[in-house]
């Protein structure tokens, strides 16, 4: 049964499919927004499938170790979170102490193999990349961590699980003003985790042709969208389960309520990323370690005054 939640439902299959599914969602309202038609619902699924069975070139300077296992990494580690939150909502005992530490660890090992490919594969405008990844991260994690801070004292305990029946008791931490703060803080964190405008200067298409993704190709460059589309899943599920009190499904009402919550934070991450332009490194570091960490610590004291 383990094996079957880890690798079917509600693991890497069922986050894969939810996650390209999720993809196109992105895609199609950004064609719509700028009078486009839009890509049929079946393209993310035919552009990772073409790139997964292409043959992988390695760069003449790349080091083939962290070249060829940053995005099986990356990979794994997504779809391993995927599956622990699906487990956490159906069951809120199934966690563990701690656990909540354990998720902030796992989430941010996909960017960190962005920043071993890219430093591996020996390209100067990768490495360009990975060093904007490093200070990105660097950047959204403060605000990121004194959220879950936050979240952890007003909980009272250290378990997914726990916030999840504290939400159950007493409502969802969403409903106060300390919780819609640091729900548009994780938001926007959410945003920088994966690498969307205005935080997808790692990339930049524009300046550095890809940056941290570069030199990658075939079934590697496969694996690192497979894993930014199941992060594209799994990322609005976590902030579901911290803020809004989970995934319920029960009857056909509670399979609705939760679609809609889902649909409304993935529309929000797409409108978000259609009405900003790129932000420079420097503007991210400042917006990250001024602004939202400045809210963040307002948020946290107004969650310990009861507010």
């Amino acid at each position: 049964m383990i094996i079957f939640n880890y690798i079917v439902f509600p693991g890497f299959l069922f986050a894969s499919v939810a996650g390209l599914l999720t993809w196109w969602f992105d895609r199609k309202v950004t064609a719509r927004v700028q009078y486009r038609v839009g890509p049929p619902w079946y393209q993310c699924f035919a552009d990772v499938g073409k790139l997964l069975g292409k043959e992988v070139i390695l760069p003449e300077n790349a080091r083939r170790t962290g070249f060829l296992l940053a995005p099986i990494i990356a990979v794994a580690t997504s779809a391993m979170v995927a599956a622990m939150l699906g487990i956490y909502n159906m069951n809120y005992g199934s966690g563990f102490i701690g656990d909540i530490i354990v998720f902030w660890y796992l989430l941010a090992i996909p960017a960190i193999m962005l920043i071993l490919g890219g430093a591996a594969s020996g390209n100067p405008l990768a490495s360009v990349g990975s060093a904007r990844e490093i200070k990105l991260l660097l950047g959204y994690e403060l605000p990121f961590i004194i959220v879950i801070t936050m979240l952890i004292f007003k909980t009272e305990t250290l378990s997914l699980g726990g916030i999840l029946q504290y939400q159950s008791t007493h409502g969802p931490l969403l409903y106060s003003v300390s919780g819609v703060i640091g729900f548009i803080i994780a938001l926007l964190c959410v945003q920088a985790k994966l690498g969307l405008v205005p935080f997808d200067m790692p990339e930049a298409e524009t300046e550095l042709g890809g940056g941290v993704i570069y030199d990658y190709s075939g079934a590697a460059l496969g694996a690192f969208k497979l894993s930014k589309a199941i992060l594209f899943y799994t990322l609005p599920i976590f902030l579901i389960t911290i803020f809004w009190g989970g995934i319920k499904i029960g009857g056909g009402i509670g399979i609705l309520w939760a679609l809609l919550k889902y649909i409304l934070i993935v529309a929000l991450i797409t409108v978000i990323r259609n009405t900003n332009p790129r932000l420079r490194i420097d503007q991210a570091m400042k917006f990250f370690w001024g602004k939202l960490t400045i809210l963040a610590i307002i948020a946290f004291i107004l969650s310990a005054i009861g507010i």
